[in-house]
């Protein structure tokens, strides 16, 4: 069965798997002190063009989690969008091992503005409530929008004048980078981001994020919180090897780019069928679209993908860095064939 369910169905790019295996040959020292994780981490210093400082992870969820809890206390809490991952898909991971609160508010076709925000600084120094201490947001977001650069800046320069971080959760960063043709230091260094969970995994990698921070005071407290967190991994270097030729030979661009093109092919396909609606603009490698409740169980007996809301017939589909031009064309037939029925 061919998916176009998520970018984690995907396989691992030929070049990672090779850096796994170049990491297996010889006994290295554990818990990143190991000569892949100081290459790794030297690679994202130069990509970012920053002092930044990493720390290696298994998953999304722990990056988010980890990162967010390192700087809150237990009276504190996390502002976010109703549909941010942290709030929808973590299983509440965020609540129970922080003991901090998500304030989240309704998303504004998935990302949230300086209003939205400040809507909980009236409660700063109320000791009857949760005081707001971090903003996190996604880039791509989870209904598949981009924040601009100048949207993240003008974010991050609200929270700071008010006493807040910013957090960026970057499963799908670099999609992002591709279509608004910016480097990763632009989007995140330059637009004041204090702490980014930098994913590989929806992009290529078998596994593996990175808990990037910018703000020497998160910093801090990282290094223990992965180690409580569980995170600390025993034979890292099989995460971290996994960054070098990500980076170095811009496998990160070369897959978001075939991703983000996919997707393209497949919205220009489907958007002239006129049963279908696009919900929105094919701005990464997601695509959201309302079709007829009839459709659905034929197209997922060939091609797997989510039905996000049942009662709008809303579906989402996911181009990958591996999905091809012949899968996107036969699905679009597919498409084609029911809507003539």
């Amino acid at each position: 069965m061919k998916m176009f369910l998520s970018d984690n169905n995907s396989g691992v790019h030929p070049r990672i798997l090779d850096a796994i295996c170049d990491c297996n040959k010889e006994h290295e020292y554990p818990y990143g002190d190991d000569p892949y994780t100081e290459k790794s981490i030297a690679k994202l210093k130069e990509v970012f063009e920053s002092d930044i400082d990493v720390y290696f992870i298994g998953t999304g969820t722990a990056a988010n989690v980890i990162s967010l809890s390192s700087f809150l206390r237990p009276f504190e809490g996390v502002v976010c969008a109703d549909s941010a991952h942290i709030n929808v898909d973590e299983c509440n991971a965020f609540e129970r091992f922080s003991g901090c609160k998500l304030l989240y508010v309704p998303n504004r076709n998935g990302k949230i503005t300086t209003e939205d925000i400040e809507s909980f600084l009236s409660s700063v120094g109320d000791e009857h409530q949760t005081q707001p201490k971090i903003v996190s947001i996604s880039q791509i977001t989870e209904l598949g929008t981009l924040y601009t650069l100048d949207e993240i800046k003008e974010i991050a320069n609200f929270a700071h004048k008010n006493n807040l971080l910013l957090h960026v959760d970057g499963a799908r960063l670099a999609n992002a980078a591709v279509t608004l043709n910016a480097s990763f230091k632009e989007i995140i260094v330059d637009t004041g981001v204090d702490l980014l969970s930098f994913g590989g995994t929806k992009n290529g990698m078998m596994m593996g994020e990175a808990i990037i921070s910018m703000n020497s005071e998160i910093s801090k407290h990282l290094k223990f919180m992965r180690k409580q967190g569980m995170h600390l991994i025993s034979k890292m270097r099989y995460i971290s090897a996994q960054f070098i030729p990500y980076l170095e030979d811009n496998i990160w661009m070369e897959n978001a780019k075939h991703a983000n093109k996919m997707a393209t092919l497949l919205a220009s396909g489907v958007k002239k069928i006129p049963q279908i609606k696009l919900i929105n603009n094919a701005e990464g490698n997601m695509i959201f679209a309302q079709i007829p409740e009839s459709w659905i169980q034929p197209l997922k007996e060939k091609y797997d993908f989510y039905v996000i809301d049942e009662k709008e017939n809303l579906v989402r589909w996911v181009t990958s860095f591996d999905t091809t031009e012949e899968e996107v064309s036969t699905f679009v037939d597919e498409i084609e064939r029911l809507a003539k029925q």
